[in-house]
């Protein structure tokens, strides 16, 4: 089965709704650029940082999928997890897209971005550093998506020549987001004052490492779910060989949840911070770590013993709820925790619509790309070569 007889409808529930959302949101974007930030954003001197950069932080942590599984596919040999490397890297690209874009929202003179490159360059900073990395990693995953466009459009010699270099790109992309990833923790250490103990450490680069990768594993058992869904006729993997790789899933699940968790509480006891888990932000974090990290972490493990695949599933779902919220909670919640609630920063809500906007882009692309090239299957006329 191959899934294009059937041309696909432009005309559909999902896009409609989407373009209305586009529609409002886009408004919203073109009125902060004629105005700026301080009429779409609550912003201020003291807190610089607010929902968007939370948002860039969750769009690059839950694009760890893309380089999550073509490691496991082409340096690990785990060939059978392969149907689910192009639905990964998409939406892996996408979300450094969605990051490229929330970025040019959040910069006061988005028109400088090519400053820190060509104008300014500081090598010794991490948002350098950061730049940097995102720009080849971007780059990177064009190239690992190339051929499903050479294919497109019948360019059988430059697929074939992408196709031999997958391995080459896959080590040098899996090297670019470990350095991305930590760094962006790396980021928050120029802030110790600002950012709450109970989630201030000096090894904030391995947890967001680490913490991207629970998120990345996560990530790939929910797309794998969602194309199924989705794209059953056109899905060419079955339901029952879909369940049985979301098993295999589950253990690899566990084991980084539970890295990701043994860090956590390791690094409460290097700091001494125990005591802050009395406070009424202490309670917030065990609801962070607890609900979100341990939780996960006990039924990825009963799922994948029990042979559970919705389970697993829905440990997926918490996990990158939870990724999202620590996310969420390092760059606003727990960010300038010193100040009085009254000079607190809570989002505007045009910041809110912005986000929303970017996601509905993201799911949109994604839709509109599976449909009409070979990411849930094979191209026909290349099926011979796998």
């Amino acid at each position: 089965m191959n899934g294009t007889a059937e041309k696909p409808r432009l005309i559909t529930p999902f896009n409609l709704v989407a373009g209305v959302i586009l529609l409002f949101g886009g408004l919203i974007v073109v009125l902060r650029y004629i105005n700026g930030l301080a009429f779409a954003t609550n912003l201020t001197n003291e807190t610089t940082w607010g929902l968007w950069t939370g948002f860039k932080l969750v769009f690059v942590a839950l694009a760890a999928s893309g380089f999550i599984l073509t490691t496991a596919v082409y340096i690990f040999g785990m060939k059978e997890y392969r149907p689910l490397v192009r639905p990964a890297v998409l939406a892996g690209f996408l979300g450094y897209t969605l990051f490229i874009v929330i970025l040019l929202f959040d910069l006061g003179r988005a028109w400088r971005i090519y400053y820190p490159f060509f104008v300014q360059p500081g090598p010794t900073s991490a948002l350098f550093q950061i730049a940097l990395c995102v720009a080849l990693y971007y780059t990177t995953q064009f190239l690992e998506l190339s051929p499903v466009g050479f294919e497109r459009l019948g360019w059988r010699r430059w697929r074939r020549m992408m196709n031999s270099a997958v391995a080459a790109l896959t080590i040098f992309g899996l090297f670019l987001s470990i350095l991305l990833q930590s760094t962006l923790g790396a980021l928050f250490l120029t802030v110790p004052g600002k950012v709450h103990p109970l989630w201030y450490s000096p090894y904030l680069p391995l947890h967001f490492f680490v913490s991207s990768a629970m998120g990345g594993i996560s990530m790939v058992v929910l797309i794998g779910l969602i194309c199924k869904r989705v794209w059953r006729d056109k899905m060419e993997i079955s339901r029952a060989r879909l369940d049985e790789l979301t098993i295999g899933l589950g253990k690899a699940g566990a084991i980084a949840v539970l890295a990701y968790l043994s860090v956590k509480l390791t690094d409460i006891a290097l700091n001494a911070t125990w005591h802050y888990l009395l406070t009424p932000m202490g309670l917030w974090y065990a609801v962070e770590i607890l609900g979100f990290v341990l939780l996960p972490c006990l039924l990825f493990a009963v799922g994948y013993r029990e042979r559970r695949p919705g389970l697993v599933r829905f440990s997926a779902l918490l996990t990158v709820l939870g990724v999202i919220l620590n996310r969420i909670n390092i760059s606003i919640i727990a960010f300038n925790h010193h100040l009085p609630y009254r000079e607190r920063y809570y989002p505007h809500w045009m910041e809110y619509v912005a986000v929303i906007f970017l996601i509905t882009l993201g799911l949109l692309i994604f839709k509109l790309v599976t449909e009409r090239a070979a990411i849930v299957h094979d191209h026909p006329d290349y099926q011979a070569l796998h």
